[in-house]
């Protein structure tokens, strides 16, 4: 059989979709031709049913398509989700105890993705992010694994975070012969985001805010990790502010000295956060996520205040210091993140804009568990 061709677009036009309908949901165990973010086409069986995810934190994206049973297709994973997201790990894994059981790997980035053990586990499809290709490219690892018959396909919730999004859902959707579901999570997902958007594009003479986004502060000693104009960084601009650190950091993510963020004196500070207990036992890090002790994150908080790239800016001073979840930064609900950040920098412009209650409503319309409140505090007030 010939296999068929499927792009998947950032934005579906409505030709493409009537296309895509009237080609039908591809039959169980055929193979057809994908484009994966990076444009590479792959020939694929599909719907897969043996997946490796590249990331442990996959699981963001691929249970909210498989919602009942996200580990169903999962026969190997990286071994980064408990240790990225601890309080994360434990609520799937209270709710999906057969998850302990999934054999782990090293990273493709680091040299220890083990491909003689994904051989063996028999996978239809190895997912994996765009920023370990280079590393997968350098290593061989795509030719080897084509060579035995395993497809690998790079998706991306990072570099290009909002760009890359919506079409990474839809070949996830693809793969897993779940393309409705798929294009209801990306109507979702884009409708959230025009909420900010939308009253941002018709505020005229609208003042916004110099933000300065800290990246996993507290995590080192070290100061200070940020972004620049993608990632958390696009989130500020979509939010109506300015992202400090824009035109010091080429890439998506780089570091600012205390001299700039002195010189800057932002209006808003913005710390990310999780629980990194597996990997900085005891460390300043804010432990924002879900079912965090928001008292002590605030405390934490508080605390990196106290160092000096920031005891003197106008952001401390006036209060609008804040800690936001840091995976928001590497999965599909960044629109709950920049909700929240609408709401920080223009609370008057937001005020009847409910961030929680969007993250409720995503927890349950897609994803397999309950909602634990956490991810956002702020030393201003009890948010």
């Amino acid at each position: 059989m010939e296999a068929k061709v499927f792009k998947i677009s950032g934005v579906a036009t409505a030709a493409a979709l009537s296309l895509a309908f009237l080609a039908g949901v591809a039959e169980a165990g055929e193979k057809i031709k994908v484009k994966d973010i990076t444009g590479r086409e792959v020939e694929v069986s599909v719907p897969v049913e043996r997946v490796i995810l590249g990331e442990g934190r996959q699981i963001y994206f691929t249970g909210a398509l498989d919602t009942e049973a996200p580990f169903k297709r999962v026969v190997g994973w990286r071994d980064d989700f408990q240790k990225a997201d601890l309080d994360g790990y434990n609520i799937y894994l209270k709710k999906f105890p057969e998850m302990a059981r999934i054999p782990t790997f090293g990273g493709m980035k680091d040299g220890t993705f083990d491909i003689e053990q994904a051989v063996t586990l028999k996978p239809d499809v190895i997912i994996m992010n765009i920023d370990a290709k280079s590393a997968t490219e350098e290593s061989g690892y795509i030719e080897k694994l084509s060579k035995v018959g395993i497809p690998l396909v790079y998706v991306d919730f990072r570099e290009k975070s909002l760009e890359n999004t919506d079409p990474s859902m839809r070949l996830i959707g693809k793969l897993s012969g779940k393309e409705q579901k798929a294009e209801e999570f990306v109507k979702f997902h884009d409708a959230q985001i025009a909420r900010v958007t939308d009253v941002i594009a018709k505020t005229k003479d609208l003042k916004k805010p110099v933000v300065f986004m800290e990246r996993a502060g507290g995590y080192s000693d070290d100061c200070c990790m940020s972004f620049g104009s993608e990632n958390f960084g696009k989130m500020v601009e979509l939010a109506g502010g300015v992202n400090l650190a824009a035109k010091i950091i080429p890439g998506t993510f780089g570091t600012v000295n205390p001299e700039q963020i002195i010189a800057s004196n932002p209006d808003q500070v913005i710390v990310t956060g999780a629980n990194w207990e597996l990997y900085v036992p005891g460390g300043a890090w804010v432990g924002v996520g879900p079912g965090a002790d928001k008292a002590l994150a605030r405390k934490k908080l508080a605390a990196l205040m106290k160092r000096p790239a920031f005891t003197d800016i106008k952001a401390v001073k006036d209060g609008n210091v804040h800690a936001i979840w840091h995976q928001f930064y590497n999965n599909p609900y960044q629109f709950v993140a920049i909700q929240q950040i609408a709401k920080w920098l223009h609370p008057d412009l937001f005020k009847d804009l409910d961030p929680e209650a969007t993250f409720q409503e995503l927890h349950q319309r897609f994803l397999p568990v309950d909602y634990h409140s956490g991810y956002f505090v702020s030393l201003k007030d009890d948010t």
